[in-house]
C-alpha cells in the first residue's frame, strides 16, 4: 500500500457489499478515492443457508444497512466531504439514519481529534422509499452477551419469562464465551474481521478513535437474525447510557450514543420499516439505571466468577490484564460501586481481587465518575447522580464508612451535594422509554420489581 495522506483523500467510497448463503461469509468492500480495497467479512456460523425470497429480499436490504453502518471504521481514516456508494442505490430514510449514525456516533473522536463534521458525511440518495412486509419471523430471540452484568440479567430475565433465546457474540473473546457457556443455553458466535489494512493506515497517521461500535454490533445481529429467522433482536443498554459528558465550552459528547434511546429508537424503527415488519430491535433494560441494573445482577451470585466489564479485556490491540478486573479503569471503578450498595461487601471484594474503595491512588478516577472536578469519563458508565447516590449510600454502612474514598466522600465532597438528591431509591424507579414488546412488558416490570 502507498503512503497513506489523510489530508490528500477526497472521497470515501462504499464499493459493494455480498453475502454467500453456502459459507455464511459477508463481504463489506470500501475505498478511498481510487485506491485498494478495504475488506471486511462477517461471518454466520451454521452455512449453508437455505432463504425463501421475501427473507433473501429482507437479507439484502439488511446487509447494505450493515455496509453503510460498519462503513464508519474505515471512513474516520480520512473523514472526506465526498461520499459515494458504487453498487447500489439507498433511499432518504436510509441515508436520514446513517448520516445521524456517523455524526452522534463520531462525536467523541471528533471531540478528541479536534474536528467539526457537522454536515460532513452525506450520503447519495437515488432509490425509492419501500415498506418492509412480515416475513413470518418465529418467536425466539438473539440476545447479544458482552461478558458484562447487563447482558446477564437480561438472558435472565428472559429466561424467566420463557422467551426462547439465542446468546450471541461477535469476535474471538473467550471471557464472553465462558460467560455464553455459564448460561446453558443456545449460543451464536458470530465472526467479524476488520480490514487488515485499516490497522496499517492508523500506523501512517489516519484518523483514529472512538466508533459507535453498538450500531455495528446492531446491524450484524439484524443480519443475523433474518439468517436463523428469528424475530427479536436484543441488547441491554440501560437508560443511563443516553446521558453524556458534559464538556465546558463543547457541551454533551456521549461516548456511547449508539447504546442509547435515540439510536435504538431510530435503529428499531427503521427496520421494522424498511428490513422486516416483523423483526423487533430493542434493549431489554432501557427502563432501568445502571443501579437497577446491578441491583438485579447481586440477586444471584452464579456468575460472579465469570463476568468482567473491563473493558481492558476486549482491546483489539494492546496488553489485557492478567486477571478480570484491571481495577483502575473507568468501568472498574463504576461497576464496584454500583455493586456495593447491593451485595456484601466480602463478595463484592472476593470478585474483584482487591477493595477499590480502599485505595487513595483511585481518587482521580472516582472523582470522575462523580462528576466532582471533572466530567464523566468516555466510558460505558452510569450518570454522575447514580454515582453520588451509591457513594452517599455507603456512607451510612459501618463496614464501608471508614474506606479512604468513603471516607474522603463524607468530609469533602457530600456537604457540598444537595442531600435530597443522594438517595438511591428513586434511581431504582423502572420507567422510561422503550421499545420492548407490549406482550413481555407488564411481565418484565414485574420481574424487575420483585
Amino acid at each position: 500500500m502507498t503512503a497513506f495522506d489523510k489530508h490528500q483523500v477526497s472521497r470515501f467510497r462504499f464499493v459493494r457489499c455480498e453475502f454467500a448463503a453456502d459459507t455464511g461469509v459477508a463481504q463489506l468492500v470500501y475505498a478511498f478515492d481510487e485506491g485498494p480495497e478495504l475488506i471486511e467479512t462477517v461471518t454466520l456460523p451454521g452455512a449453508p443457508f437455505v432463504l425463501d425470497e421475501a427473507r433473501e429480499a429482507a437479507l439484502q436490504r439488511a446487509l447494505q444497512l450493515l455496509h453503510l453502518i460498519a462503513g464508519v471504521s474505515y471512513y474516520k481514516a480520512a473523514v472526506p466531504v465526498q461520499v459515494t456508494i458504487d453498487s447500489y442505490a439507498i433511499d432518504a430514510a436510509t441515508a436520514a439514519l446513517v448520516e445521524t449514525v456517523y455524526l452522534n456516533g463520531l462525536g467523541e473522536f471528533a471531540y478528541r481529534n479536534g474536528l467539526n463534521l457537522r454536515g460532513r458525511f452525506k450520503l447519495p440518495v437515488a432509490g425509492q422509499t419501500t415498506t418492509a412486509p412480515a416475513l413470518g419471523l418465529r418467536e425466539h430471540a438473539l440476545v447479544a452477551i458482552g461478558g458484562g452484568k447487563d447482558s446477564l440479567v437480561s438472558i435472565e430475565a428472559l429466561r424467566s419469562l420463557g422467551v426462547a433465546e439465542i446468546v450471541t457474540w461477535i469476535g474471538g473473546s473467550q471471557l464472553i464465551r465462558a460467560c455464553a457457556e455459564r448460561t446453558g443455553l443456545p449460543m451464536l458466535n458470530i465472526g467479524r474481521a476488520l480490514a487488515p489494512e485499516l490497522f496499517e493506515l492508523n500506523r501512517q497517521g489516519a484518523w483514529n478513535g472512538h466508533i459507535p461500535v453498538t450500531a455495528v454490533n446492531s446491524a450484524i445481529l439484524v443480519l443475523a437474525a433474518l439468517v436463523q429467522g428469528v424475530d427479536q433482536v436484543v441488547f441491554s443498554n440501560e437508560r443511563s447510557a443516553s446521558y453524556g459528558s458534559q464538556i465546558p465550552g463543547t457541551g454533551e459528547v456521549n461516548h456511547q450514543w449508539s447504546k442509547g434511546w435515540a439510536f435504538e429508537q431510530a435503529f428499531g424503527e427503521h427496520v421494522q420499516r424498511h428490513v422486516a415488519a416483523d423483526l423487533h430491535y430493542y434493549s431489554l433494560l432501557r427502563p432501568l439505571s445502571e443501579l437497577a441494573v446491578a441491583r438485579q445482577f447481586a440477586k444471584s451470585d452464579y456468575y460472579d466468577a465469570h463476568f468482567s466489564s473491563c473493558n481492558r479485556n476486549f482491546h483489539i490491540l494492546g496488553e489485557r490484564p492478567v486477571n478480570r478486573w484491571c481495577g483502575v479503569c473507568p468501568k472498574c471503578h463504576f461497576v464496584f460501586l454500583a455493586l456495593a450498595p447491593f451485595m456484601p461487601k466480602t463478595r463484592l471484594v472476593r470478585i474483584f481481587g482487591r477493595n477499590l474503595l480502599d485505595d487513595s491512588e483511585q481518587a482521580a478516577g472516582f472523582d470522575a465518575l462523580l462528576e466532582f472536578g471533572d466530567h464523566k469519563p468516555f466510558e460505558c458508565v452510569g450518570e454522575g447522580k447514580e454515582s453520588r447516590a451509591a457513594l452517599a449510600t455507603l456512607g451510612h454502612r459501618p463496614e464501608w464508612r471508614e474506606d479512604v474514598l468513603v471516607k474522603r466522600f463524607i468530609g469533602q465532597i457530600q456537604p457540598r451535594l444537595d442531600a435530597a438528591e443522594l438517595q438511591v431509591e428513586p434511581l431504582l424507579v423502572i420507567d422510561g422509554e422503550h421499545r420492548i414488546p407490549a406482550r413481555l412488558w407488564e411481565r418484565l416490570r414485574a420481574h424487575f420489581a420483585a
